[in-house]
């Protein structure tokens, strides 16, 4: 086998693979053998007949797709690997040449990652970042925590309706004065300030009581999924049932010991601190990084294929698919809802996929250039982490590090690429 390598415009080459005539036969034999039981040839039992009279019966070509397969998918692996050519699509195969004892040969013409023309990557200046935990800050988390233990009771005749509590409600919705299809509901509990209803609902509910009966007057917003009802003002008759208020605990050290592993308010306080400071760090590297890799993709010229980008937005729209499914939900019924279609959602993509797509060539054109070299701990620590994020512990985490898939370990060491490529822009950061 050999290959002729042509550069093409539009970021796409030409390779011109040539398979000896006698690999051709060998595949011509393999496709014989792989379709022998289905050929019928009057005089031999079926699948008996030799290949030299089945292609006496059927054409000498009969075999000629199977073995171009056989043969060719091998033949263009080799091609691209020794050629080092680096394809971001599947090829457009045209066969030159096929004929029984000579070469094969076929063009196989595909689009390959861009020239990447980088700006300025070493030395760019970073604002520093840098957020402290303040007592506030610290109060805040633990109120929370209270708010999450708090108890839910009912209030009494002289409560009114505030942002936090629950209104029990029947509710009935007109528009033009008629009522209209899922309008309607009977002891519905609806928090204030959630944001379930539409626009403006919720807030006209503030400062009722028990018992008060109000019209509530929206208009339903212009991309709302039902169009018999987008852009329409409508009445909604609500009556209040019962109201319920969030009842939070004493903050104290016995609450502390029911929530918490410590013994004391002052330790909550300490540890909930540190954990704020660590998470604080972290906001503040990922900024910085992501201000000097803004930077440097600001600064670099690619001419990106737009296959790179449609094949992104697949990725973010298969992401959206699993992430709807796992609450039940397809992607029509989504599509329904939000008042779109599939080519809508993807020209919504579009944009942040080129950028996506601009960001890892330029990351892996700095990691090429400085010669960055991924260390078998580099992997260890990857994989760890892979696996800590999926919820694993102890032995499972040891076994997946010990025994990867080459697809995971692939994937790490792509990964790792852009890893270690920002770690030296801000190794090298001003």
């Amino acid at each position: 086998m050999n290959a002729k390598v042509e550069k093409l415009e539009n970021n796409k080459v030409k390779l011109e693979i040539t398979v000896s005539a006698d690999k051709f036969e060998e595949g011509l034999n393999q496709a014989y053998f792989k379709n022998a039981k289905y050929f019928s040839v009057p005089g031999f039992r079926k699948g008996k007949a030799p290949r030299n009279i089945v292609e006496k019966h059927y054409g000498v070509g009969i075999l000629y797709e199977d073995a171009f397969n056989i043969v060719a998918s091998e033949a263009y692996e080799v091609a691209i690997k020794e050629n080092e050519v680096d394809v971001v699509a599947s090829p457009e195969i045209d066969v030159a040449q096929m004929e029984k004892g000579k070469d094969l040969i076929f063009t196989a013409t595909v689009t390959v990652k861009p020239e990447v023309k980088l700006g300025k990557y070493k030395g760019i200046k970073v604002e520093k970042k840098e957020y402290k935990v303040t007592a506030k800050d610290v109060d805040a988390e633990i109120t929370a925590m209270a708010e999450k233990n708090a108890r839910i009771v009912a209030g009494d005749e002289n409560t009114v309706i505030e942002n936090g509590y629950t209104a029990v409600i029947d509710f009935e919705g007109f528009v033009d004065g008629v009522a209209f299809e899922g309008g309607k509901g009977e002891s519905y509990p609806l928090e204030i300030g959630s944001g379930s209803f539409i626009p403006g609902f919720e807030d006209q509910l503030i400062g009722l009581k028990t018992g008060d009966e109000t019209d509530v007057n929206v208009t339903f917003p212009e991309n709302y999924f039902s169009e018999e009802l987008a852009g329409k003002p409508a009445v909604f008759k609500v009556k209040v049932h019962e109201i319920k208020v969030k009842e939070l605990p004493t903050i104290d050290d016995e609450f502390v010991k029911d929530v918490s592993e410590f013994d004391t308010l002052a330790e909550l306080k300490a540890d909930v601190k540190k954990k704020l400071e660590e998470e604080n760090a972290k906001r503040a590297k990922f900024e910085m990084e992501d201000e000097a890799v803004k930077t440097v993709v600001a600064a670099t010229e690619i001419d990106i294929p737009t296959v790179m980008i449609d094949h992104e937005v697949e990725d973010y729209i298969r992401e959206l698919e699993s992430r709807i499914a796992y609450q039940g939900m397809e992607l029509k019924t989504y599509l329904q809802l939000m008042g779109k279609d599939i080519n809508e959602l993807k020209s919504q993509y579009a944009e942040k996929a080129a950028e996506n797509v601009k960001t890892k060539l330029t990351l892996e054109a700095i990691f090429k250039a400085e010669k960055i070299e991924i260390t078998d701990a580099d992997i260890t620590d990857k994989l760890t982490k892979f696996a800590e994020s999926y919820g694993a512990t102890g032995a499972n985490i040891e076994e997946l590090v010990k025994n990867p898939t080459d697809q995971l370990k692939e994937y790490a060491k792509e990964e790792l690429k852009y890893d270690l490529a920002v770690k030296f822009l801000m190794d090298n950061a001003k």
